[in-house]
């Protein structure tokens, strides 16, 4: 695996680029099984481990559509650039009337090219849709965001997808995180990053305790190795759920400032936790994280 981290194109609040060599450090760099991801997201962790084989899905289709013209080619790094070059000078022109007038045409649409323009000068680089599916997160208020440096910074970031996509087997899937997860074997990888529960409420499809109880159950019996990543406590509370669904596991964690929120001060560090069934060498992993484990038993490999 890279030690360089590689960020996707298309950004959400919440992406774990940061969080990356945390997680990659607990896969094996023998890994040669099906990497599986039932929330994809922007795909920030597959694309930095880079199996050879993975199934990425998700509920939200224009994440999946975006994706799938890029393994296609119907969006290539040329196309891309010419894309935002002219919708970026358009911008310049008009202001934010051009950046609702493409949010009102990707919601008639659905022009993937249209999601990743919306998605790199919307707010906060949020992905949001409400009851309708309707994309509906405001300007950012930047009429000059499509510089010539920030094009070219969203080009390499596309442009290290669209060749991954050609030389690995990867099929992008929209479903339900329960036909996902059930698709995994003995020996595939499933790594679950699902919107934190009692944290977000805008995920396309919602989130709530009884989806959080059907992914317990689900990777509960699942025959493949999964790695859950979710919030664990901040400075105000912690998450119920560790201790009522997921104690049996063993539980990693780690601070993290959490770049969530309108407003800075409400921006607040988080301690984030890696629930996991299995380790491919938990001795070795124990002796490089000693700091990070909070129940588990190097010696038992037990939480």
């Amino acid at each position: 695996m890279s030690k360089k981290i590689y960020v996707p194109p298309i950004k959400s609040q919440g992406i774990k680029t940061k969080l990356v060599p945390w997680i990659s450090s607990i896969v094996s760099e023998h890994f040669i099984n099906t990497w599986i991801e039932p929330f994809m997201g922007t795909g920030v962790v597959a694309y930095n481990i880079a199996p050879k084989k993975a199934i990425l899905c998700d509920t939200n289709p224009h994440i999946i559509n975006f994706y799938k013209a890029i393994q296609k080619k119907e969006i290539t790094p040329a196309l891309a650039k010419m894309f935002l070059k002219e919708e970026g000078a358009l911008l310049s022109s008009k202001g934010e009337d051009h950046f609702y007038t493409i949010r009102e045409r990707f919601n008639k649409e659905h022009n993937p090219l249209d999601f990743l323009f919306l998605n790199r000068s919307c707010f906060n680089g949020m992905i949001r849709f409400n009851r309708k599916g309707e994309f509906n997160v405001p300007f950012c208020r930047k009429p000059e965001r499509f510089a010539q440096a920030y094009i070219t910074k969203i080009i390499n970031q596309l442009e290290y997808v669209f060749y991954f996509v050609q030389y690995n087997h990867i099929d992008y899937i929209c479903q339900d995180f329960k036909e996902t997860i059930a698709l995994a074997k003995e020996g595939d990888i499933i790594y679950c990053d699902p919107p934190y529960i009692d944290r977000y409420a805008d995920y396309f499809n919602g989130w709530d305790e009884e989806k959080e109880k059907e992914l317990y159950i689900a990777l509960k019996n699942t025959k493949a190795t999964f790695i859950l990543s979710t919030w664990h406590h901040n400075d105000f509370r912690k998450n119920d759920y560790i201790e009522s669904l997921w104690s049996e596991y063993p539980i990693l964690t780690r601070d993290h400032f959490y770049h969530v929120g309108a407003k800075e001060s409400n921006r607040n560090p988080m301690v984030e936790a890696l629930i996991t069934n299995y380790y491919a060498n938990p001795i070795e992993y124990c002796q490089k994280n000693i700091e990070q484990l909070t129940l588990f038993d190097c010696n038992t490999n037990k939480a």
